[in-house]
């Protein structure tokens, strides 16, 4: 069977060359770009993964401030109690499925920034997610702060990477934007032989440009398989007709997270010069039945970036990543009727890396003093973008966040 002939037969050529054209850049394409790096061994540049967790994440459930009694008395069917939470001081703890960013912690590698949020807060789930991710809390723009990036750098497709299944609008710029890879594998029937797409996938001399694309994204799909089989069970044989995970919920679902981190790891071991991965994790709108659903959705973030951490800890270029997770708000201060909690505003980042300096900055938002019933921002997000882009991305954050006048932050030790 010719190429041609399975790509017709297979009815998806059109859809996996759209895929390819949307992407602009395939795994295949993305892994090669590591050879014009001199070494993976010197650990490259530095490179930040941002990690964004759709739906607003419950920040008091997430760093506990467990000596407030304001706390269990605004929440008393979802307040954790003093001796469950893992501590961080006297008054502020992890949730209790955090214990690897709380091991992060006592190693002096998890940095916790407290209170963060934007001016006027809005609580809408799209346009608070645009504020983050164009850094514009003013007005809408139409590119992201990363994207503005790549744009004053003029950098090539492969700086800015996502692993999502579409590209957020934080990697799109004017003139340059970010790569799409998706994360998620390709299912075959069991009459295929995952060796014969493989095979179909090598380029033919004269063949035309769109059924190139086509043919190679079914390799890099079979390809992204094997890594994902290799993540969730390690030593292994891969298998092509690997599920792809099933979309992170409220209360049940796939890790996303571990497989979209298992990419990143695969191109940082191969000296890939990206310097700025997207990766999210969704499921945080946690209106009902939030104490298990939260919970499940933590343990899947704790479980990814433990495994994540550990996987650049055994090589060079992990030295110089550090993780930045974020949501777009955290949520009331009270319960809901519901046993859950609805749209609020500010909320903690985590940093963590070998290059982060450990500990809490900024300051927790009391609980007393709220703002129509929600907790008043202590720290301007635009200050820990800022700090990425002065100390991760040795950039100007002036000149890619327009308004940004605040100091930064010292959670990133220099190079």
């Amino acid at each position: 069977m010719t190429r041609r002939r399975f790509l017709l037969a297979s009815g998806v050529a059109g859809g996996a060359a759209l895929a390819a054209g949307a992407a602009g850049l395939s795994l295949a394409e993305l892994l090669r770009s590591a050879d014009r790096e001199p070494s993976p061994t010197s650990g490259g540049p530095d490179k930040v993964v941002l990690v964004t967790l759709y739906g607003g994440n419950d920040g008091l459930n997430t760093v506990i401030p467990y000596a407030d009694p304001g706390y269990a008395a605004a929440r008393p069917e979802l307040a954790y109690q003093p001796e469950e939470v893992l501590r961080l001081d006297d008054a502020l703890g992890l949730n209790p499925m955090l214990p690897g960013l709380r091991r992060m912690w006592d190693d002096k590698r998890l940095a916790i920034v407290l209170g963060v949020g934007y001016p006027r807060p809005d609580r809408s789930h799209f346009r608070s997610m645009d504020i983050w991710q164009t850094a514009s809390p003013a007005e809408p723009v139409t590119t992201g702060w990363v994207g503005r990036w790549l744009d004053g750098t003029n950098a090539p497709l492969e700086a800015a990477v996502s692993f999502e299944p579409v590209l957020p609008p934080m990697l799109v710029g004017r003139s340059r934007i970010g790569a799409c890879v998706s994360y998620r594998g390709l299912s075959l029937p069991s009459w295929v032989d995952a060796d014969l797409v493989t095979a179909l996938g090598r380029a033919e001399p004269g063949e035309p440009e769109m059924q190139r694309h086509a043919a190679a994204s079914y390799g890099d799909l079979v390809t992204m398989a094997h890594v994902l089989q290799e993540t969730e069970h390690p030593g292994t044989t891969p298998d092509a007709t690997l599920d792809a995970p099933a979309a992170a919920t409220g209360t049940g679902g796939g890790n996303e997270l571990t497989a979209q981190l298992a990419l990143v790891t695969r191109c940082i071991e191969a000296g890939v010069p990206t310097q700025v991965y997207s990766v999210s994790l969704g499921g945080f709108d946690t209106h009902a039945e939030e104490l298990s659903g939260h919970e499940f959705l933590l343990k899947q973030l704790d479980d990814a970036l433990t495994n994540f951490v550990a996987a650049m800890a055994r090589t060079p270029g992990g030295q110089n990543v550090t993780v930045v997770v974020y949501s777009e708000f955290g949520r009331r201060v009270r319960a809901n009727a519901s046993d859950g909690t609805d749209h609020g505003t500010a909320g903690p980042v985590f940093v963590l890396g070998p290059r982060v300096v450990g500990g809490l900055y900024g300051e927790q938002p009391s609980l007393l003093d709220l703002d129509d019933g929600d907790l008043k921002a202590s720290t301007d997000f635009r200050a820990v973008f800022g700090t990425v882009l002065a100390s991760v991305l040795q950039a100007d954050p002036a000149r890619y966040i327009e308004g940004y006048g605040g100091s930064l932050l010292p959670f990133i030790s220099p190079s």
